[in-house]
């Protein structure tokens, strides 16, 4: 995904794991003047991974399938937006990316190559059903049916994100995901998924990012279908919401052995000071970016994400809707690329918040980002910052892991997207010595280590991504890959970071 602009949102979103003094852990873990930076060699080197420990990637299908309009495919809202002339770097499209919806045979045997046990993908929702209404297109579905018995074949979990942004373009049509009416259609397209597929895939989330989807889109107007009105974030948010657990009940009902978790978008947050204003800012932002759509599924509630009293009319809640959100997850799945600092702005008079800034609205303005969270959220730089512009702090999923742990008494987790983007490009000799990466890996994995070691339930780790592909607005500028994507020739080569990852998944430990 596209991290500067995405991946910070989703670490804003999620970077609201409101880690304070007061928070649960020890009062010197957050103070600003302490907080650790690299990791140290001998952590790295003692850092084990418990037998059967699941080693996988992530990917979705806009960024590498191609085929855009192939085989019945309808137009996505990433189709339109990607054709509209100044919306992607370099004007580029993902009608090729990286032709995996052609030449997924080849990447599936690079992945078993790296002793891969897990594939997160993607199913585009318009390959399926291409107004996202109506019957099934079987050619779409015969797509994916193929996709997954290569994956059983080569020995990997086939790992289903059912909606990973890209939605068909006719039902952004029909007012997109303010609209109430898409949590039902949503539902009837994850029926048909898990008729079709879920005798062999029962590991299922139904949204990559939903808080990103929502607010990316129709708050901040950075990402399809490029809306601006928080009103329609809320409903949007909303909507989600119910879609999730609507999507819950259709792949429970028509596939017996699933399994239902998440692929939140989540990250650290620490209050800027030891105030309790900050700190009560970094538990809003914690409510509103990490766990809203966590809360929803396991509560039947939204959390306290706001200043003052919901805005629940604005939403669209109704009478009754707490039981329509109640559908508690099998096990939590979440992503980590780095982390925020949030500061208070709920005693400032709201001017209507801050200037978009290709990661979230940063609120410089008084107020706050808006009216209803009051506060604002910076991603710092004390850490060395990736070639995508993140802030490095293996830290961070340290925290992140053992604070979800405390709050939902130790649910089955997995990181379901970490990596970083690095421009390294294959030497003389064809090879791609992309030791920061490398490094970024070794030391957030040896904090991930930690916190297993400290009773957290991790059971798999998905590096993102596989291979370089299409960055969303960023196009072909950023490369998070295993494996680097030559988009003209189509050529893969294995990076030094992916033969080193290929390693890790044999021996369970980072010194190798």
């Amino acid at each position: 995904m596209n991290r500067r602009e995405f991946a910070t949102c989703s670490i804003a979103a999620a970077a609201g794991v409101a880690l304070s003094p007061r928070s649960g852990y020890a009062a010197d873990t957050f103070s600003t003047a302490q907080i650790p930076g690299s990791v140290p060699d001998s952590l790295v080197n003692e850092a084990r991974f418990p037998e059967g420990f699941l080693w996988g990637t992530a990917t979705a299908s806009y960024q590498v399938e191609g085929a855009w309009n192939e085989d019945g495919k309808g137009e996505s809202i990433w189709d339109r937006f990607t054709h509209t002339p100044g919306k992607v770097r370099g004007g580029v499209t993902g009608d090729v990316a990286c032709d995996q919806y052609h030449l997924y045979a080849q990447d599936i045997a690079m992945a078993k190559r790296l002793n891969q046990k897990s594939q997160r993908f993607s199913i585009s929702w318009p390959r399926i059903q291409p107004t996202g209404v109506g019957a099934p297109n079987m050619k779409g579905l015969d797509h994916y049916s193929r996709f997954v018995d290569a994956l059983l074949a080569a020995g990997i979990r086939p790992w289903c994100t059912m909606y990973h942004w890209d939605l068909p373009q006719a039902l952004e049509d029909r007012g997109g995901w303010p609209n109430r009416d898409l949590a039902n259609y949503f539902a009837d397209y994850a029926g048909i998924l898990a008729k079709h597929l879920g005798d062999r895939i029962t590991v299922w989330a139904p949204f990559n990012m939903p808080w990103a989807i929502a607010f990316m889109g129709y708050a901040a107007g950075a990402a399809p279908p490029c809306r601006s009105s928080f009103s329609d974030f809320l409903k949007a948010a909303h909507t989600l919401a119910l879609a999730q657990a609507e999507a819950h009940r259709a792949v429970k009902a028509a596939s017996p052995q699933a399994t239902f978790g998440s692929a939140y978008e989540m990250a650290p947050a620490y209050p800027k000071t030891d105030s309790e204003d900050d700190r009560a800012a970094a538990a809003r932002y914690h409510a509103m970016n990490n766990v809203f759509f966590l809360e929803a599924a396991m509560h039947g509630r939204y959390p306290k994400a706001f200043v003052g009293e919901p805005p629940y009319e604005m939403m669209g809640f109704k009478v009754g809707d707490e039981k329509l959100l109640y559908a508690p997850l099998d096990w939590v799945g979440f992503h980590y690329y780095t982390r925020r600092i949030v500061a208070d702005a709920s005693k400032e008079k709201f001017l209507g918040g801050g200037n978009f800034s290709g990661t979230e609205i940063e609120s410089n303005s008084p107020g706050g980002r808006d009216p209803y969270t009051r506060f604002r959220a910076a991603m710092p730089t004390e850490g060395p910052l990736t070639d995508s512009g993140l802030e490095v702090w293996p830290r961070g999923i340290y925290d992140l892991v053992t604070q979800i742990s405390k709050d939902y008494n130790h649910p089955i987790i997995e990181i379901t997207e970490s990596g970083c983007g690095y421009l390294d490009s294959p030497d003389e000799q064809g090879r791609v010595p992309d030791t920061r990466r490398l490094q970024w890996y070794r030391e957030v994995l040896a904090e991930l280590a930690r916190a297993i070691a400290d009773g957290a339930r991790v059971r798999a780790y998905h590096a993102w991504t596989l291979l370089d592909n299409f960055q969303w607005a960023e196009g072909y500028t950023e490369r998070y890959g295993l494996i680097y994507t030559d988009f003209r020739s189509q050529k893969r080569t294995i990076k030094d970071s992916g033969l080193w990852y290929g390693r890790v998944a044999v021996s369970n430990r980072l010194d190798v």
